[in-house]
C-alpha cells in the first residue's frame, strides 16, 4: 500500500466536522431570524445534536456567533488581505487586491443568506450590549485601515493627484458596499452591486478605460 503524500490535505477530525456543522446551522438560522430570535437549542436541533452535545464544542450562543463571523471574515481576508490572517504573508499588488475585493462583491450576489446575516447582525450590534458589538467595531476599524492602505497604493499607481484623502475614499467605499447590500436584499433585481462598485472605482481612476492609467482591474 502506498504511503500518503506529505502534501495531501489533512482530513478534519470528527470534532472539527461537528463544529463546522454547528457553524453551518448557526449561519443559516442567524441569517433567517437574526441573533436574538435563535436559541442554542434551535442550533443544536438543526445540526442534529443535543443541547449538551453542542455545549461540548461551544460554551454559549455568543461564542457560536463570534466564530460564525470570524470564519467568514477569515475566508474573505485570506483572499484580499492575507497579512491580516497570517502576519508576514506576502500580499499581491494593489491592482490584484482591488480585483479580488470587487470579486467579493460579485460573490456576495450569490450568497443572500450570508449578506442578510451581516446586515441583520451589524444593525443589532449597534447596541453596546450586543455580544457582537465589539466584534463589528473592531472589524470596521481593521477594514478602514486596510482599505486606506490599499487606496494609498492605488493612488500612487494611478500617477495623478488624489481627488480625496485615502481614508475618506476608504470610508466611502465601505459605506457604498454595505449600503448596496441592504438595497440588494430589499430588491435584488434593481441593484447590481458589482457594477455600482466598479462605477465608483472607475470615477476614482482605479479601473482601466477611465483615461487615468488605472490599476489594472478587469473581468
Amino acid at each position: 500500500m502506498s504511503e500518503p503524500s506529505v502534501n495531501a490535505p489533512r482530513r478534519p477530525s470528527k470534532g472539527e466536522r461537528t463544529r463546522a456543522r454547528i457553524l453551518d446551522s448557526a449561519t443559516e438560522l442567524f441569517s433567517r431570524s437574526g441573533f436574538n430570535a435563535v436559541s442554542l437549542r434551535d442550533i443544536a436541533a438543526h445540526a442534529g445534536l443535543t443541547h449538551a452535545g453542542l455545549l461540548h464544542h461551544f460554551p454559549g450562543k455568543e461564542a457560536v456567533l463570534i466564530e460564525v463571523l470570524s470564519r467568514r471574515d477569515r475566508i474573505d481576508a485570506q483572499s484580499v488581505f492575507p497579512g491580516i490572517v497570517r502576519p508576514g504573508t506576502p500580499e499581491p499588488g494593489p491592482g490584484e487586491r482591488l480585483r479580488r475585493l470587487v470579486g467579493l462583491v460579485a460573490r456576495n450576489s450569490g450568497t443572500p443568506g450570508i449578506v442578510g446575516l451581516y446586515a441583520k447582525l451589524s444593525a443589532e450590534a449597534t447596541d453596546p450590549g450586543h455580544p457582537a458589538h465589539h466584534y463589528f467595531k473592531e472589524r470596521y476599524r481593521v477594514l478602514r485601515e486596510e482599505v486606506t492602505v490599499l487606496v494609498e497604493a492605488l493612488q500612487a499607481e494611478a500617477g495623478a493627484p488624489a481627488r480625496s484623502a485615502p481614508e475618506t475614499v476608504a470610508r466611502q467605499l465601505l459605506a457604498l458596499m454595505d449600503g448596496l447590500q441592504t438595497q440588494w436584499l430589499l430588491e435584488p433585481e434593481a441593484v447590481v452591486m458589482e457594477e455600482v462598485v466598479r462605477d465608483f472605482l472607475r470615477g476614482l481612476g482605479f479601473l482601466p478605460g477611465d483615461g487615468a492609467g488605472g490599476a489594472g482591474v478587469s473581468g
